[in-house]
C-alpha cells in the first residue's frame, strides 16, 4: 500500500510559516522538495514536524495563535466606540510596551505598533464608548494580531511598512484626514500586516485580519487629530491617505508580492513522472505531435519528455515532431494507452457527426430500388473499353493516347429500358489505385480476359480488389473470333484463383463475347441484370445526396470538374458539396452525354462543376445544408492533407540537378532526383506517382517535390529552378510563357501522353544516374626475372610476359607471394632498349612502375583494366 503524502504548502500552514521557511528547512535535514506543490512522505513530514519542535519554531506558532485569540475575547466584552477619540492615544504606550514583553528584548525600540494582547486598564476603558456592534472595532481588536505572529518571520527582521520619514523620523497623520475611531481600524497594517499576511494561518481568524482593512479603505472615519506624532504605532500611520506615501507603498507592494509568491507555485503545477497521474483509457494522440503537445495528454511536462528521450539516444527540442515510435515508446514508460491518428482526424471527425449525420435521412426516406453499378476490369489491351463501346456505340478506345485506358469513364445506358451504371478502369499495372477505387463503388464487377492471353497480372489484381470489395464477379471471355482463341483453358486459369465457372460446378458466371464482332453482348446485359435482381440494390431516392468522386481535373473555361458516382439521394445544381478539401456550389450537373441537367439521383453518374480546387479521386462527397459548414470541413481536412498527404516523398535537402549528380555519387552520397509532377486528372497524377516511387533505389532517392492537376504553369517552373528539380507532365503541356521560362531559367520539362514512355524514360533516366558498375579485367601477366638499378631512373623490372598483353600506361597490380603490395601503372615499357606500346606473352621485356622500387625477382606484375557493366532495371 503507497504511503500518504503531503504537500509543502499544507504543512506550512500546519505549521505556522512560510512555505519558503519550510522548503529551507527541509533542504537542512536532506529532503528533496523543490516548490510549495511538491509532495513529502509521511515520514519526511514528521521529520521536519520534530525539527520544528527542536528550534521552536513550531512552539511559537501556538502561543501568537493564542495570543490573537485572547486580544479577540478582549473585544467581545468591551467593544470599542468612537465617542472618545484621544484614549487610544493614553493606551498606545501601554501598547508598545506590551509588544516589547512578547518581542524579545533586543528588539524592543524599533517593535512594530500592534494591539496589546492584554489591554492596559485604560485600554478597555477608553474603548468601551465606541459602538458595540459596528464591525471595524472588532476588525480593529483582532487586526494587531498579525504582527504578533509576525515574530516567528525571522527571513524579514525588519518592518518595511514603518510609517517613518528619510530622516528616520515618524511621520504624523495629518489632521482631519486621519480616519478610524481610535485607530483600531488601520492599526493592523501598520503593524505589521504587510510583512507578514499568511501569520495567522493556525488562528480561527484568518480572514479578519485581512477583511478588516477592506472596509475603512473607502469608508470615511472619524479623523484622530489627538494622535501624538511619536507613537509609532498610530493607527493607518503606514496604510491611510495620512501615512508616509513611502511606507504605505513599500507595505502594499511587500503584501503583494508575498502573495504571488506563495500562490503562484500552487497554480502551476509542475508533473514529474514518479507521481503524476497517467489518465484511464485510450488516449488520441496525432503524428506528428511535439514535446509541449504530448506532454499535456499524459500529464507530463515536455521537459519530462525531452530528458527521457535524451536517455534512449534521441536529440529532440520541444516544438520538434516526434515520431511513433518516440510516442508509443514513452507511453509505455508512463504506462499509458495512446491511439495515433493522423493530424485533424479527430477535427474532422467532430464536424461530420455534427453538421453531416446521414442517421436521420434514412430514417426519413424510405429505400427504393436503383440501377446497378458495373464496373469493367482485367488486363490491358483485353478489350474492355471496346466492349463498352459497343454497349454505348460509340468509339472511345480512339480518343485514348496509345489505345489504353488511362481515366476512369463513367457511363449510363438504357438497355431494355432498365439502366445500367457502368465505370471503365484502366488495366494498366500502374493504375492499381483506380482499379481499387472503381471496385470500391461497384455493385458488380465484369472481368474480361481475352481468350488468347489468358490470365495476366493485372487480370489476378483485378480479382483480388472485386473479392476484397466482396462484390460478384462475372466473367466475360472476350476474343473468341480470334483463331488462336482457347476459353477452356481461361477457365482453367481462373478456376487456379478461386473463380469456378458455373459449367463446371461452380458459382461463377462466364460469358464468350467478342466485343469487335458485337457477339454475346446481350447475353451479357442479361446476366447483369439478373444479378443485380439477386443483389436487391436499394437507394434513396430523396433527400441530401453521398456519392464519390470518380475523376477531378482542371480545364479550361470550365474550372475545376469532379466526375461523381451519385450513391444515396438526388444532387441538385444550385447544393452546397464539399469533397475532400474542396467544397462549393453545384453550377451545373453534365451527364455522360455532355447535356446539362438539373439533377442526378442514385447510380448516376455526373460532372459536378462548382468546386473550388478540384477534390482527390476517391474522396466521399457530401451535401452540407450551410456553405460555412462545408468550409470548415473542407479546411480542416486540407490542413490535415497539407501535414500528411501532401508532404514529399523524401527530403528534399541535398537535390540536385541531373548532371550534378555524378558528383554526388563520386563523393559516395545518395543522389537525389527532385521532381514536379503534373497531370491532367488525379487518378492519372496517383498512377504516375505510385509508379515514380517503385523505381526508387538505395543508391538514388527520388524527391516529388510538388504534384499537381493541371497544365505546367511558371509557378511550377519557378519552384522547379528553386528546388533543381525535374518538370514531368502527363497529358498536359506547358504554355509558351511557360516554356520559353524554362529555356531561359535552364529547367528540363519531359510531357508524357502513354504511362509505358513515362516509367520507360525515367527508369533509363535513373539508371543513367547511378554510379556504373566495373569490373577488372587481367589483361596480362609478367614474371620478375632480374632488376635492374639505372642511375636517375630507378629500378627496372626485367620480365618475362606470362600470359596476355602487357600495355604501357596500364593499371598494374604487384604481387608477392600471392599477395598484393601496391598497385599503380606502367610508365614505361621497352623490349631491347626501344620503346614498345604493348609486349605479347612469350616475350622478354623492361618494365618500370611509377613509384615503386622494392622490387625481388619472382615477383608477379598484373595488369588489368575496368569494364563497366550496363545496368539493369
Amino acid at each position: 500500500m503507497a504511503s500518504k503524502k503531503i504537500r509543502v504548502h499544507e504543512l506550512s500552514k500546519e505549521l505556522g510559516i512560510t512555505s519558503k521557511e519550510l522548503l529551507a528547512l527541509a533542504q537542512t535535514l536532506g529532503i528533496g522538495a523543490s516548490s510549495p506543490s511538491a509532495s513529502i512522505e509521511d515520514a519526511q513530514a514528521d521529520r521536519i514536524r520534530r525539527k520544528a519542535d527542536a528550534e521552536g519554531i513550531r512552539r511559537r506558532a501556538h502561543e501568537e495563535a493564542k495570543a490573537p485569540a485572547k486580544a479577540a475575547e478582549v473585544a467581545e466584552v468591551t467593544p470599542p466606540t468612537p465617542a472618545a477619540p484621544a484614549a487610544p492615544a493614553e493606551a498606545r504606550p501601554s501598547e508598545e510596551s506590551t509588544t516589547r514583553t512578547v518581542r524579545s528584548p533586543r528588539v524592543a525600540p524599533p517593535a512594530r505598533p500592534s494591539a496589546p494582547p492584554r489591554p492596559s486598564p485604560e485600554g478597555p476603558t477608553t474603548i468601551r464608548p465606541s459602538r458595540p456592534s459596528t464591525p471595524p472595532p472588532s476588525e480593529g481588536e483582532s487586526r494587531p494580531r498579525p504582527p504578533v505572529s509576525s515574530i516567528t518571520g525571522r527571513p524579514i527582521p525588519p518592518p518595511p511598512g514603518r510609517p517613518m520619514s528619510p530622516s528616520g523620523r515618524p511621520i504624523p497623520p495629518p489632521p482631519g484626514r486621519r480616519p478610524g475611531p481610535g485607530g483600531a481600524p488601520g492599526s493592523s497594517r501598520p503593524g505589521g500586516g504587510g510583512p507578514r499576511p499568511m501569520a495567522p494561518r493556525p488562528g480561527q481568524n484568518f480572514r479578519s485580519a485581512p477583511g478588516g482593512s477592506r472596509p475603512p479603505l473607502g469608508a470615511p472615519r472619524p479623523g484622530a487629530p489627538s494622535a501624538p506624532p511619536g507613537g509609532r504605532g498610530a493607527p493607518g500611520a503606514g496604510r491611510g491617505p495620512g501615512g508616509g506615501p513611502r511606507g504605505s507603498q513599500r507595505k502594499v507592494k511587500s503584501r503583494r508580492r508575498r502573495n504571488v509568491e506563495e500562490l503562484e507555485p500552487t497554480q502551476m503545477t509542475s508533473w514529474q513522472p514518479s507521481s503524476a497521474p497517467v489518465p484511464d483509457g485510450e488516449i488520441i494522440v496525432e503524428r506528428g505531435s511535439t514535446a509541449q503537445d504530448l506532454g499535456p495528454k499524459l500529464n507530463r511536462s515536455a521537459a519530462d519528455i525531452i530528458r527521457f528521450l535524451f536517455l534512449q539516444g534521441e536529440m529532440v527540442t520541444a516544438v520538434q515532431a516526434l515520431s511513433e515510435d518516440m510516442i508509443e515508446l514513452y507511453a509505455a514508460e508512463v504506462g499509458a494507452t495512446v491511439k495515433l491518428v493522423d493530424p485533424g482526424e479527430e477535427q474532422e471527425a467532430a464536424l461530420l457527426a455534427r453538421y453531416f449525420d446521414e442517421g436521420d435521412l434514412e430514417e426519413e426516406h424510405e429505400a427504393v430500388a436503383r440501377p446497378p453499378v458495373v464496373t469493367v476490369m482485367g488486363h490491358v489491351d483485353h478489350g474492355k473499353t471496346k466492349l463498352l463501346d459497343q454497349i454505348r456505340k460509340t468509339n472511345v478506345v480512339a480518343g485514348e493516347a496509345g489505345g489504353i485506358t488511362q481515366h476512369i469513364g463513367a457511363y449510363q445506358v438504357q438497355w431494355h429500358g432498365r439502366a445500367i451504371a457502368f465505370l471503365d478502369t484502366p488495366g494498366h499495372e500502374a493504375f492499381t489505385a483506380m482499379r481499387a477505387r472503381g471496385a470500391k463503388v461497384t455493385d458488380i464487377v465484369i472481368l474480361v480476359v481475352a481468350a488468347d492471353d489468358g490470365v495476366m497480372p493485372q487480370t489476378v489484381e483485378a480479382i483480388n480488389h472485386a473479392k476484397a470489395a466482396e462484390v460478384p464477379i462475372i466473367v466475360a471471355v472476350n476474343k473468341v473470333d480470334k483463331p488462336d482463341a482457347n476459353p477452356d483453358r481461361v477457365l482453367q486459369q481462373l478456376s487456379e484463383h478461386g473463380l469456378v465457372p458455373e459449367k463446371w460446378g461452380g458459382e461463377t458466371i462466364t460469358v464468350e463475347i467478342s466485343a469487335l464482332q458485337n457477339l454475346g453482348i446481350d447475353e451479357l446485359l442479361e446476366q447483369v441484370l439478373l444479378v443485380a435482381e439477386l443483389e436487391e440494390l436499394t437507394g434513396r431516392a430523396e433527400g441530401r445526396a453521398t456519392g464519390t468522386v470518380l475523376e477531378a481535373n482542371l480545364e479550361v473555361g470550365r474550372g475545376p470538374v469532379a466526375t461523381v458516382m451519385v450513391q444515396q439521394g438526388v444532387l441538385r445544381v444550385g447544393d452546397v458539396v464539399v469533397a475532400g478539401p474542396a467544397f462549393g456550389k453545384v453550377k451545373a450537373l453534365i451527364d455522360d452525354q455532355g447535356r446539362q441537367v438539373k439533377f442526378a439521383g442514385p447510380s448516376t453518374p455526373v460532372q459536378v462543376l462548382g468546386f473550388s480546387e478540384p477534390p482527390n479521386a476517391g474522396d466521399e462527397m457530401r451535401v452540407s445544408l450551410d456553405l460555412g459548414n462545408a468550409r470548415s470541413l473542407a479546411e480542416a481536412r486540407a490542413q490535415r492533407q497539407r501535414l500528411t498527404v501532401h508532404q514529399p516523398t523524401g527530403t528534399q535537402g541535398g537535390g540536385a540537378r541531373l548532371e550534378d549528380l555524378f558528383e554526388q555519387i563520386q563523393r559516395g552520397e545518395t543522389a537525389t532526383l527532385n521532381v514536379v509532377l503534373k497531370a491532367d486528372v488525379q487518378g492519372s497524377l496517383e498512377a504516375c506517382t505510385e509508379s515514380l516511387r517503385k523505381l526508387e533505389r538505395e543508391d538514388v532517392r527520388l524527391v516529388i517535390v510538388h504534384r499537381g492537376v493541371g497544365g505546367i504553369t511558371e509557378n511550377d517552373v519557378q519552384l522547379a529552378k528553386a528546388s533543381s528539380a525535374t518538370i514531368i507532365g502527363f497529358n498536359v503541356r506547358p504554355d509558351r510563357r511557360s516554356r520559353d521560362m524554362a529555356d531561359s531559367e535552364g529547367v528540363e520539362i519531359r510531357t508524357y501522353e502513354v504511362i509505358y514512355k513515362l516509367i520507360e524514360e525515367i527508369q533509363a533516366a535513373m539508371l543513367g544516374l547511378l554510379s556504373p558498375v566495373f569490373e577488372e579485367v587481367v589483361t596480362g601477366e609478367a614474371e620478375v626475372r632480374e632488376v635492374f638499378r639505372i642511375p636517375r631512373v630507378g629500378a627496372i623490372a626485367g620480365c618475362m610476359v606470362r600470359d596476355g598483353v602487357i600495355t604501357r600506361g596500364s593499371k598494374v597490380r604487384f604481387l608477392r607471394e600471392g599477395t598484393i603490395i601496391w598497385k599503380g601503372s606502367i610508365t614505361s615499357l621497352k623490349r631491347f632498349k626501344e620503346d614498345a606500346r604493348e609486349v605479347a606473352a612469350g616475350f622478354e621485356c623492361g618494365v618500370g612502375l611509377s613509384d615503386y622500387q622494392d622490387l625481388k625477382e619472382g615477383d608477379l606484375i598484373e595488369t588489368y583494366e575496368e569494364r563497366e557493366i550496363p545496368r539493369t532495371a
